[in-house]
């Protein structure tokens, strides 16, 4: 026995000492098996999840917006809010120079006051009068008389050819002056005569009332104020001594009580949407705000449909891509946070129709 070999006496002293290889592969086999399960069973509760909604993070916060500008030109007198600043409607925003409409007033009453003063003087005019037809008449008169004379005694050879025309001559005269002042009559009478646009009152006299009221329109518009209700926005680009030109924006009222979100779902998401469903919104501005909202409208078209160049697909190297569709998200009563035009919103709508 001493010459045995001491390599295998080695081996059995060690063996007793040796960790079991099974338990070892049962860990690994389990571990291996486990793994996949896991990721299976977290993509199946994953997937359950999304079922009954579609989320969109291409959404943003609209608030109707209102471009202010003046309805005249002039020059900005006087500035009476500022940037953020909220006003009722109605409210004062800015003045422009009132001096030249009053001006335009002041001219319109001249025209007025000269259109009043020819009238009188038409009025009172030689040619309405009646005299100068009353003085043709008398000349028609007496120029037949001596028209008949002098054929009377024409006949009788008492008289020359010569007077016998002058009196036919001095007929034919006085009955043109009798024609000239009837006609003058008459123009003086269509000069007073009212039409049946302004029944009663002279054309002249209605035009300059009518220069005079737009005088007065324009004299009110120098008071610019806030149609709506809202929030102040590039005022800073408006000041005193600043020109404005008739129509041109200088500012913006922001409507913050007509708050909506306006969210681009792919056209895929569509199937199952419908006006009504009741949606969840979350806010890159406000971490930990929950706002519910409704689908208020689904758009009539794509975006790309109302871009200013429309996509032209009638080309060899047309690439389909998903077209995204906008939907309007109205909120349920005043959100706790003040929403800003513009903000990035992430949306879920619920078309299984849960709350």
């Amino acid at each position: 026995m001493a010459e045995a070999d001491p390599g295998i006496a080695t081996k059995e002293a060690a063996s007793p000492h040796e960790t079991p290889a099974s338990p070892r592969r049962n860990r690994r086999l389990l571990l291996m098996i486990s793994l996949p399960l896991a990721l299976l069973i977290g993509a199946g509760i994953y997937w359950w999840s999304l079922q009954g909604k579609v989320s969109t993070d291409n959404a943003y916060v609209q608030q109707d917006k209102v471009s202010i500008g003046a309805e005249v030109g002039g020059k900005i007198v006087e500035v009476f809010v500022k940037d953020g600043q909220d006003v009722a409607a109605g409210d004062l925003l800015f003045r422009i120079d009132p001096e030249p409409y009053r001006l335009q007033i002041g001219q319109a009453d001249a025209e007025i006051a000269m259109a009043q003063a020819n009238v009188t003087a038409l009025a009172s005019s030689a040619d309405l009068s009646g005299s100068d037809i009353a003085a043709a008449r008398e000349d028609i008169a007496f120029n037949q008389a001596t028209l008949q004379r002098q054929q009377a005694l024409w006949e009788r050879g008492f008289t020359t050819k010569a007077s016998l025309e002058a009196a036919q001559h001095a007929v034919a005269e006085s009955r043109e002056r009798m024609r000239a002042a009837e006609a003058r009559a008459a123009e003086a009478r269509a000069r007073l005569a009212t039409g049946p646009q302004v029944p009663g009152e002279n054309p002249q006299v209605a035009a300059g009332r009518a220069q005079r009221a737009i005088a007065e329109l324009n004299l009110s518009r120098t008071e610019v104020r806030a149609p709506i209700a809202g929030r102040v926005a590039q005022a800073d680009r408006m000041q005193a001594g600043q020109n404005v030109v008739q129509g041109l924006p200088v500012l913006t009222l922001v409507a913050t009580g007509t708050t909506y979100v306006e969210a681009n779902f792919k056209e895929t998401d569509l199937a199952d949407m419908a006006v009504g469903q009741p949606a969840e919104l979350h806010f890159d501005a406000y971490p930990d705000l929950v706002v519910k909202g409704r689908v208020a409208s689904i758009g009539a078209g794509t975006g790309s449909e109302f871009s200013v160049l429309p996509a032209q697909n009638a080309t060899g190297n047309w690439v389909k891509v998903t077209q995204r569709v906008p939907v309007r998200i109205a909120i349920d009563g005043k959100p706790p946070r003040t929403m800003i035009a513009g903000l990035s919103t992430e949306v879920t709508v619920f078309t299984d129709g849960r709350e």
